[in-house]
């Protein structure tokens, strides 16, 4: 039990066979140790042990908002979605922005711990304190935005007053290895599959109802000044400021461009850093414009609308509205967020730059609930195996109307190509005999950012604790955008440290749990003000940032106990320097390959890891138990992988 402000101490145990809910409080020192959110739902996956079978009943499923989630703290409105796996086998967090995060704390909990599975599909229905599991037979094999519609004409309630949705569409009923949750507002918890987990235990929906009463800060005159600090920061910052060219005016997509400048933009599966690059792209189709699918592009031609989320002042949403022609048929697109990562790997990367088409894409795959990032990588992983004569899946460099077609195919596993993709890019080209041609880490497949090019990059992908990510360790911030400070994204010297130094401050801000963006402005001060006013205790900078190196090593250590080691650390041939695969970068950053052995070296001394894993002695230091009560155990020196 805790008393600690900004949490209700109220967590909801749902036992889907036996439709039992039990309410538990929170383990105070496990609050203090591990914040919330990302950190606490970790807590609770590594509780149930690594050794679990992903897409079993035996695996949690864990929605936890943090003790900064639904206040008065800036981009306060995430809900992170813990559990393992089923594209990595490593325990995955993953995110989203929007109200639903916001609407559970005001609906009474700090989260819900969904166990076991169904034997029917179910929907769980929660309000002012309880849940309640409601039969969802009639919901399944809907998309998202059909089940939308009718759950909200079935609950008392109206999105955008006091209801929130979050649910799986067919990719999830399906175990599409990279299926996702998503919200009434097209918000994804996009990576790591963790919209097949919820398919998997027959979980359609979470349905929210909630008043809007913000918890109170326990301490109101640190809390008032940390605050009063944040929003002059997030105000006269260029980056999350009102200003000519942030993300206020042109969203996530801003990026595109700089990227494409900078020859750090994966384009064509990652044979190239730019579709302006010096060497000929696909000689034989016509050269792309990654500016046709930029921010500014967007802006200026089918943006309609800019939605915020919950205490958001930034509006980095640009909602979007194209007539698409597909196939003979007219079709008007209305979508809520023209997003950088998802035009990038259902544009260049799949070599297409047609704006309307992307959108149509990005739209349905909102609606059968996969990751863009995961399912443009499938299609161009797709592309270069049907080129190479690998696989006959019927698609070209650049075709929108076939790509179009295979998202559909793929949530619903029509075809072999399609099964074989829905189990994962990176399995797919195993399959296909040449594993070099999908761009993965740990099974989960890159983002918009070229490790080539970007150092940061390139050892915080081969380190991520949830496979290939940008966000685990947001280097772009200092290699793009000067902050703290700019580096040279180039050298490699000193991106270990600053990898790390990134994973631990983001682990934080998760397990507030508060968007990404905030760091663009904001730095620990603003960060331990605003924590301590609302929580009352009294963190120092260096607690805080201890915690978030505890919540990593935490993850680090169960993927140890899963199996994972330093030798995954890694990167996909194409990019690495030495390996008989390496395709350099070209334009301005040419014959530029990613370090990969220098920079797992700083990295892991900067952790004090040994080859990729966690001593004994860093557990102890970090305070980390294991052992009873955990679901795993130690034994001496190093921490080994489990062999139960």
């Amino acid at each position: 039990m805790t008393d600690i402000g900004g949490s209700h101490d109220h967590v909801a145990r749902v036992d889907l066979d036996d439709e039992r809910v039990r309410y538990e409080g929170i383990d105070e020192e496990d609050a203090k140790k591990y914040i919330g959110a990302r950190g606490l739902g970790v807590k609770y996956v590594f509780e149930q042990g690594p050794d679990v079978d992903p897409l079993g009943p035996e695996n949690l499923l864990a929605f936890m908002n943090g003790p900064l989630t639904g206040t008065q703290v800036t981009m306060s409105g995430r809900i992170a979605v813990c559990t393992k796996s089923p594209l990595t086998d490593t325990v995955t967090d993953s995110h989203h922005g929007g109200w639903s995060g916001a609407r559970l704390k005001w609906a009474g909990f700090d989260g819900l711990l969904f166990e076991d599975e169904a034997d029917e599909p179910v929907y769980a229905y929660v309000e002012d304190g309880e849940v309640e599991l409601r039969d969802a037979s009639h919901l399944w094999g809907k998309g998202v935005h059909e089940t939308r519609n009718e759950l909200e004409s079935e609950v008392d309630g109206t999105y955008g007053q006091d209801l929130s949705m979050m649910a799986i569409g067919q990719a999830g009923e399906n175990l599409v290895r990279y299926a996702c949750i998503v919200n009434e507002d097209d918000r994804a918890s996009g990576r790591g599959g963790t919209g097949a987990v919820m398919g998997a235990k027959n979980l359609k929906a979470i349905v929210v109802k909630a008043s809007t009463d913000m918890p109170e800060p326990a301490d109101q005159e640190t809390f008032r000044e940390g605050h009063r600090q944040a929003m002059q920061a997030i105000q006269e910052s260029d980056v999350t400021g009102p200003n000519e060219g942030g993300l206020s005016l042109y969203g996530t997509n801003v990026l595109m461009n700089i990227t494409e400048e900078m020859d750090a933009l994966p384009t064509e599966n990652s044979h190239y850093t730019s579709t302006h690059s010096e060497a000929d792209i696909s000689p034989e189709e016509p050269n792309i414009d990654a500016e046709n699918v930029s921010g500014e592009e967007i802006r200026e031609t089918i943006m309609v609308d800019e939605p915020t989320c919950h205490s958001c002042p930034v509006a980095c949403k640009k909602e979007v509205e194209v007539d698409v022609h597909h196939k003979g048929e007219d079709m008007n697109v209305r979508m809520e967020s023209f997003e950088y990562e998802s035009a990038w790997a259902l544009g260049p990367h799949s070599m297409n730059d047609d704006k309307g088409k992307v959108a149509l894409m990005i739209d349905i795959c909102n609606d059968v609930g996969m990751d863009t990032i995961e399912a443009g990588n499938a299609l161009s992983t797709a592309m270069e195996a049907d080129e190479e004569g690998l696989v006959d899946a019927d698609v070209d460099w650049g075709d929108a109307d076939r790509m179009i077609e295979m998202l559909e195919e793929i949530a619903h596993r029509e075809n072999d190509v399609a099964d074989t993709l829905a189990e994962g890019p990176a399995h797919a080209a195993e399959e296909w005999g040449d594993p070099g041609i999908s761009m993965n880490v740990k099974g989960q497949s890159i983002p918009a950012y070229d490790p080539r090019t970007m150092k940061g990059m390139a050892i915080g992908y081969a380190t991520s604790n949830r496979g290939a990510c940008h966000l685990r360790a947001y280097t772009p911030a200092a290699e793009i955008l000067g902050i703290p400070e700019k580096v040279d994204p180039q050298d490699p010297e000193g991106k270990g440290e600053l990898c790390a130094t990134f994973q631990d401050l983001h682990a934080i801000s998760d397990s507030f749990d508060i968007c990404k963006f905030n760091a663009f402005a904001e730095g620990i001060e603003e960060y331990v003000l605003q924590f301590n006013g609302m929580t009352g205790l009294d963190y120092s900078e260096e607690d805080l940032l201890e915690a978030g190196e505890r919540i990593y090593n935490l993850e680090r250590y169960y993927n140890n106990l899963a199996g994972f080691d330093g030798d995954d650390d890694d990167l996909p041939d194409r990019f690495v320097e030495g390996k008989e695969d390496a395709i350099p970068a070209q334009g301005a950053n040419e014959g530029g390959l990613a370090e990969l052995d220098q920079l797992k070296d700083e990295y892991y001394d900067v952790r004090e890891w040994v080859d990729g894993v966690v001593p004994e002695e860093k557990l102890d230091e970090l305070d980390i138990e294991i052992g009873p009560g955990t679901g795993v155990s130690g034994g001496d020196g190093a921490a080994a992988p489990s062999d139960d």
